[in-house]
């Protein structure tokens, strides 16, 4: 091989380099900034976590997410779960998510905050109503005793107002008085818990659908279909 060839084969070879180089380079930076996305970061589980557990800050560990959005429920920082209590096992390096936690605010993503009550009823002659209801909106309960039988006349009351609606299970359960009907979910303190379970377990219930802005309330006396009859006009 003259000089003249050994000249430029080596002009090619450098020219082969700087471009292999080159395709290497940007394939490297995609492929980095792939990994970083778009600088979100998630909290995980820096080691298996039982139930039960107090989240610390030791518990848990930082990540880059390599997505554009993070997982339904999830954290970008340690203080947001700090001081949360574990209601599921999270394994290591799972992400940490709110269907996880238990908190004041909601008990393990199951939406009863603390000092609150989640209260399944029958809900009777309400088809209307349940075809509108899902959660998140506000109902009145009404409570309809005496139907049916000829020993007590009806009555009716509205026992409680303006609760809030956790689930809607629109497939008919067999509820005590032996009527197929479906279920509501409703989010109650203590107290209207006791109500709900005496009325559900006693008489037919009713549900009346309140406008969301509606906080009103009203004296609830009883009233029977002979008071009804019998009203001013």
């Amino acid at each position: 091989m003259n000089k003249k060839t050994f000249v430029k084969f080596v002009g090619v070879a450098v020219v082969v380099a700087i471009i292999a180089t080159g395709l290497f380079y940007g394939l490297f930076a995609s492929r980095l900034n792939s990994a970083t996305g778009s600088g979100l970061t998630l909290v995980v589980a820096a080691h298996p976590l039982k139930t039960g557990v107090v989240l610390k800050e030791e518990d848990v560990k930082i990540v880059r997410w390599p997505g554009d959005h993070l997982p339904k429920g999830a954290y970008e920082t340690a203080d947001a779960v700090v001081g949360k209590t574990v209601f599921d096992t999270i394994g290591e390096e799972e992400p940490v998510l709110t269907t996880r936690l238990a908190s004041k605010d909601s008990g393990g993503g199951a939406g009863v905050p603390e000092g609150m009550r989640a209260v399944s009823i029958h809900v009777t002659d309400s088809t209307g109503v349940m075809a509108l209801l899902r959660a998140g909106q506000k109902v009145d309960v009404q409570v309809v005793t005496g139907r049916g039988t000829r020993s007590a006349e009806t009555q009716t009351r509205t026992a409680l107002e303006n609760l809030t609606v956790l689930s809607v299970t629109p497939q008919a359960e067999q509820n005590s008085q032996g009527h197929n009907v479906p279920v509501v979910t409703l989010l109650a303190k203590p107290a209207e818990a006791d109500i709900l379970a005496a009325a559900d377990s006693g008489a037919d219930v009713r549900l009346a659908l309140r406008n969301p802005l509606d906080e009103s309330t009203r004296t609830r006396d009883a009233l029977t279909l002979n008071t009804v009859m019998h009203a001013a006009r």
